[in-house]
């Protein structure tokens, strides 16, 4: 499927995972918000380093539980109906995760 078409396409995840992603982000949001402050008051280094680490964790268990939802949802879904080059497109999604 092309890019274009892509665009069109939507993902259908249970509202309970949306709840759960967007609840998740916003978190991330205040604690990127809270970094910010911290650079602003001229916290220790250590601290705010601390705190990043904190967010890329949060972020890393966002994209694990999203990327889980695809391949469970979208991917399968894909497969099912003959759209074997949605493998090619995750495999490449996955090299660009790895980096």
């Amino acid at each position: 499927m092309d890019r274009q078409n892509k665009e069109h396409q939507k993902a259908e995840h249970g509202e309970k995972l949306k709840k759960d992603m967007i609840g998740r982000l916003n978190k991330i949001e205040g604690q990127v918000r809270g970094i910010t402050k911290m650079i602003e008051t001229d916290v220790y280094c250590d601290e705010v380093l601390h705190q990043i680490r904190s967010v890329e964790s949060a972020l890393a268990g966002v994209k694990k539980t999203l990327l889980e939802a695809h391949i469970k949802g979208c991917v399968l879904k894909q497969i099912q109906d003959g759209e074997f080059g949605v493998v090619d497109e995750l495999l490449i999604t996955m090299g660009k995760m790895m980096k």
